[in-house]
C-alpha cells in the first residue's frame, strides 16, 4: 500500500513578507483578463528580495508550492485507488490581488483537484495579497495556472485505530467460515426488520465497517445509514454483525493472524402487506442506479445523469443515491448541483467523506 509524498501542515500565512507590493503602477479600467501579459502575477512571498524580477519569480513560485504542497492532504479515495499525476487549476489574479474565477483544468480523479482547490481557496481565505499581473506597466487582471504533482509512496501495511493495529495488506485475507456465500446465507438468515419501520414502510441499506481481531472478537468501526432508518435499525444491524463472533478466519500477515477489517451492506426491506408497492419502487429504483451509473460510464453523461434523477426522484432521502448523481456532478464540473446533492446526502447519513471540499464545491458556480 502507497501513501501520499505530500506533506500536512497549517497554512503559512503570518509572514509579514505576504503582502503585494504594485510598484506604483497605475490601474486603470480596463477589464480584460489577459492570458499572458508582460509581467506575470506572483505569489507574495518575495518582494523584500533586491534581486532581479526572474529571480523574485522564481522565489515567488518555489514559496507557493511549498505552501500548497505543506496543506494538501492526499485524498483517501485517490490514495486507494492508487491514482497519481498532476492537478491544474486556474484562477484570475484581480487587480486588487485578491484571487477569482477557481476552476479545475486538469484533474486525475479521487478528489484531487477538488483538493487543491481548496487550498488555493484557503490562501485567498486567508487575506493573502497577490502581486497583480502588469501591462506596460500597468496593473491588468491575469489568469494564473497552477500545477500539482500528487505522488504515492510505500507506506506500513497496517493503520493504527485507537490501540488496534488493522492490517491492509494480507498474505490469506479475512474470511467468514465457508466464504462469501456462507456469510449472506448467515446474514439474510438472521437479519430481523425492526416492526417499527412497518407503518413507514421505512426502506434502505446500513453499511458497517467491522474489525475482526485474531481471537474471533468482532467489533464496529463505522456505520452508515444511507436512508434515515435510524435507532432501531442501527440495533438491529450492529446486533447481527457482533454475532458473527467467532465465525471468521484471521487474516494472515508475514505467517502470523492478524487484526483487519471487512464490509458489510445490510438491506432492511419491509414485509408487512401495505409495504409491497414501496419495496417495488425500490426495486425500480436500484435499477434506475444500476442504468444511469453504467451509461454515465461509458460516456452517456446526461443520460446517466437522467436516470440517477428518476431514482432520487422515488428516493430523495436516499444518501447513496444523492452521493452517486454528486460525484456525477463533479465529473462535469457542475458544482453547485453537486453541493446540493452532497450537503443534502450529509444530513441524512452523516458522513462527513466531503467535509474538506464541501465548502469549496459550494462556492462554485
Amino acid at each position: 500500500m502507497r501513501t501520499a509524498v505530500l506533506s500536512v501542515g497549517l497554512f503559512l500565512f503570518t509572514l509579514p513578507s505576504l503582502v503585494a507590493q504594485e510598484g506604483g503602477a497605475t490601474v486603470d479600467s480596463d477589464t480584460t483578463i489577459y492570458e499572458a501579459v508582460e509581467e506575470m502575477p506572483r505569489f507574495p512571498a518575495c518582494e523584500g528580495l533586491d534581486t532581479t524580477l526572474q529571480a523574485k519569480n522564481q522565489c515567488a513560485q518555489q514559496a507557493l508550492l511549498s505552501v500548497m504542497y505543506k496543506n494538501i492532504k492526499y485524498p483517501l479515495e485517490a490514495r486507494q485507488d492508487n491514482i497519481e499525476g498532476t492537478v491544474v487549476v486556474s484562477f484570475v489574479v484581480e487587480k486588487d490581488s485578491i484571487l477569482s474565477n477557481l476552476r479545475i483544468v486538469k484533474d486525475i480523479g479521487g478528489g484531487c483537484g477538488l483538493e487543491v482547490l481548496r487550498v488555493v481557496e484557503g490562501i485567498n481565505e486567508a487575506g493573502v495579497k497577490w502581486v497583480p499581473g502588469k501591462n506596460n506597466g500597468k496593473v491588468v487582471r491575469s489568469r494564473f495556472n497552477l500545477p500539482i504533482k500528487f505522488k504515492l509512496e510505500e507506506v506500513p501495511p497496517y493503520t493504527v485505530i485507537g490501540r488496534d493495529t488493522i492490517y491492509t495488506e494480507f498474505e490469506k485475507p479475512l474470511e467468514f467460515k465457508g466464504g462469501d456465500e456462507a456469510l449472506q446465507a448467515y446474514l439474510t438468515d438472521n437479519l430481523d426488520y425492526p416492526p417499527s419501520g412497518n407503518d413507514s414502510c421505512l426502506i434502505g441499506s446500513i453499511e458497517l465497517q467491522l474489525m475482526v481481531r485474531p481471537n474471533g472478537d468482532v467489533r464496529i468501526l463505522d456505520l452508515i445509514d444511507y436512508s434515515g432508518l435510524d435507532f432501531d435499525f442501527w440495533y438491529e444491524a450492529i446486533s447481527l454483525a457482533t454475532s458473527t463472533y467467532g465465525k471468521w478466519e484471521s487474516a494472515t500477515f508475514e505467517g502470523r493472524p492478524v487484526t483487519a477489517a471487512y464490509n458489510i451492506t445490510l438491506p432492511f426491506i419491509p414485509a408487512a402487506p401495505g409495504c409491497q408497492q414501496r419495496v417495488e419502487q425500490y426495486d425500480q429504483a436500484n435499477q434506475l442506479v444500476r442504468e444511469g451509473a453504467e451509461q454515465f460510464d461509458n460516456g452517456e453523461k446526461e443520460a446517466g445523469i437522467e436516470k440517477l434523477s428518476q431514482a432520487i426522484a422515488l428516493f430523495p432521502d436516499n444518501a447513496n443515491f444523492l452521493i452517486m448523481r454528486g460525484q456525477a456532478f463533479m465529473d462535469m464540473n457542475r458544482f453547485g448541483e453537486a453541493c446540493e446533492d452532497l450537503t443534502r446526502a450529509r444530513r441524512i447519513s452523516y458522513i462527513d467523506w466531503y467535509d474538506g471540499v464541501l465548502p469549496v464545491i459550494c462556492k462554485q458556480e
